[in-house]
């Protein structure tokens, strides 16, 4: 034991980690090995990201050229696609769900993390009714009983059953477009289900253009209000006019002289659902050249690298750590455990020593006092002869008193030496209240044995139960005030084993101490007990293959019942 904890610190000081006790210590520990873990696995990582990143933007540096109107075409219906998606989504929600399910935010809430989960670029969500009231919410925001009933997009979510706004930064303060559902119940009444979408899903269909750093790509509505952010010529929501491209049903390409006067070729397609015009601008002698955007799949990699590191790495440590002082518990438990069982072999012994010179010169007197008997007895005309042979047979009761305490002396001495043999428990009970007959007398508190006649002999260890029952009317006695009651039963419980019960009423047990009542070093007796009396007792009784129930209100006492086997079990060769 103390080479593993000489080792222990010695890795301690290695790791840099002081010789303190305590939580603190394993605080540290817990600290540096996170922190020694995550530099060996984070920084190869990055290391391997960063040489991934300079290799490709060295490779990839020229992509085939497309022509302009494939490309407008192709992300306006992946954007087409994005929001039909949504707006699917939203009104299958509107549908599968009664008024009375969206009406609950826990439900609505389970709905919405799972709606995040699957989907891109939800940031809340809420349930409508028809006075456009709020009636719940769940998001970022405090929404709920908001009134709608005013607002232009609630009237014609009535008309037309569905509703996707521009983008705008309403009450959440940044931009972000809305999808409304409207849906009719059996009765006629109706609801609409409102979803807020963020732009960076839209921002995201942009940047997968691949476009070059001489090229622009944007989303106008049909007033020429900015959708997304443009690279050269404005923020989203800034307005312009003269972006607006004519009106086309087909994605066309015009040539078209920015603001800043340079000559730009300009695809545009026109999008119905909202009424978005996505817009390419890029300058005519431009070849289109592509640095696609792998940087960012380098970086999400990257990142859910590290996320995954780091949890292995504070779950691991945690595992170490938590073994470790458990470990230590174990290790303190155990010599705590080995002390006090050297205290008590030492009570032991010494009450040995005194119950033998004891017995030495109370046999010394039982025998003088035999002796003044016989004398006096042989002279019939003593004229004090019934006086004195009163006196001598006080002596002798005394003398035998003497024996009785001391034969109890030398069985507590010999329960330290484990042996199995049959005996009566009814025996070892008497005993074992003997040793607390004068507290019980002098606290007048009835200790009464209801001891079964008939109950069977066991085969155990006499010392262990002794050691298990003085435990137990110890807290008993503990427990009552003066004058109060405390009994023993034994019983027969079945082919197999016997009960003995103890019953007091005292002052009794929380549910919260009972649940501690057999653990090491627990103890409500704050500064005299050392709470190792009923962690030994479980554990004597464990080891003996018996059992213990336990029963407690506080203020109406407690019923402990051990339970023990007739026959022996295999553990209990190996008792001590």
């Amino acid at each position: 034991m103390n080479s593993e904890k000489h080792e222990q610190n010695l890795l301690a000081r290695f790791m840099g980690i002081p010789e303190i006790g305590g939580p603190q210590r394993y605080a540290i520990i817990r600290r540096t090995f996170i922190v020694l873990m995550l530099l060996i696995t984070v920084l190869p990582l990055l290391l391997m990201t960063v040489i991934n990143y300079h290799q490709y933007r060295t490779v990839i540096k020229d992509e085939i050229m497309t022509p302009q109107k494939s490309l407008v075409n192709k992300t306006k219906h992946s954007f087409e696609v994005f929001l039909a998606n949504r707006l699917a989504t939203v009104r299958f929600i509107s549908s599968a769900y009664s008024y009375n399910d969206l009406a609950d935010e826990k439900k609505l809430n389970r709905v919405f993390q799972v709606l995040k989960r699957e989907f891109q670029g939800f940031v809340d969500l809420g349930l409508i009714n028809s006075s456009g009231i709020q009636v719940s919410y769940v998001g970022p925001y405090d929404l709920k009983g908001k009134s709608y009933a005013d607002q232009e997009w609630f009237e014609q979510v009535k008309v037309n059953g569905v509703y996707v706004s521009d983008v705008f930064m309403g009450y959440r303060r940044f931009p972000h477009l809305v999808i409304a559902v409207q849906h009719y119940s059996d009765s006629g009444e109706f609801w609409v289900v409102r979803a807020t979408i963020e732009t960076r899903s839209i921002d995201q269909l942009i940047a997968a253009m691949g476009l070059d750093p001489q090229s622009d790509a944007f989303f106008l509505n049909q007033n020429g209000t900015f959708q997304t952010t443009s690279k050269f010529y404005g923020k989203v929501l800034d307005s312009c006019s003269e972006c607006v491209p004519p009106v086309s049903h087909e994605p066309a390409v015009i040539e078209w002289k920015d603001p800043q006067g340079k000559e730009v070729l300009l695809t545009y397609a026109y999008l119905t659902r909202p009424e978005f015009i996505l817009v390419l601008a890029k300058p005519k002698a431009e070849v289109l050249k592509v640095w696609y955007a792998l940087r960012g799949d380098l970086l999400l990699v990257f990142v859910i690298s590290v996320g995954i590191i780091v949890v292995v790495v504070l779950r691991l440590t945690r595992v170490l750590v938590d073994r470790i002082q458990l470990s230590d518990e174990k290790r303190e438990l155990a010599y705590r455990e080995m002390q006090h069982s050297h205290k008590l072999s030492s009570i032991g012994r010494l009450a040995a020593g005194v119950a033998h010179e004891i017995n030495n010169p109370m046999a010394i007197i039982n025998e003088k006092a035999g002796l003044m008997k016989d004398i006096i007895e042989l002279r019939p005309d003593f004229p004090e002869k019934p006086k004195f042979l009163g006196l001598v047979q006080s002596i002798t009761q005394s003398v035998d008193r003497c024996r009785t305490i001391t034969h109890r002396l030398l069985g507590f001495a010999r329960r330290m030496e484990v042996e199995i043999e049959v005996l009566d428990v009814n025996d070892v009970v008497k005993e074992t209240a003997g040793f607390l007959e004068k507290e019980a007398l002098h606290r007048n508190i009835g200790l009464t044995l209801l001891l079964a006649p008939d109950l069977p002999r066991i085969a155990s260890d006499r010392g262990q139960l002794q050691q298990v029952f003085l435990n137990i009317l110890n807290n008993a006695f503990a427990a009552v005030k003066d004058g109060g009651l405390v009994s023993i039963t034994t019983w027969e419980k079945d082919l197999d084993a016997i009960g003995v019960t103890f019953q007091d009423n005292g002052i009794g047990m929380s549910e919260e101490t009972m649940k501690h009542i057999f653990e090491p070093f627990f103890t409500t007796k704050k500064n005299s007990g050392t709470g190792l009396g009923m962690s030994i007792t479980y554990g004597i009784i464990k080891k003996l293959g018996g059992d213990i129930d336990i029963q407690s209100k506080p203020g109406e006492g407690t019923r402990l019942v051990v339970f023990l086997p007739k026959k022996p079990k295999e553990q209990t060769r190996e008792l001590g």
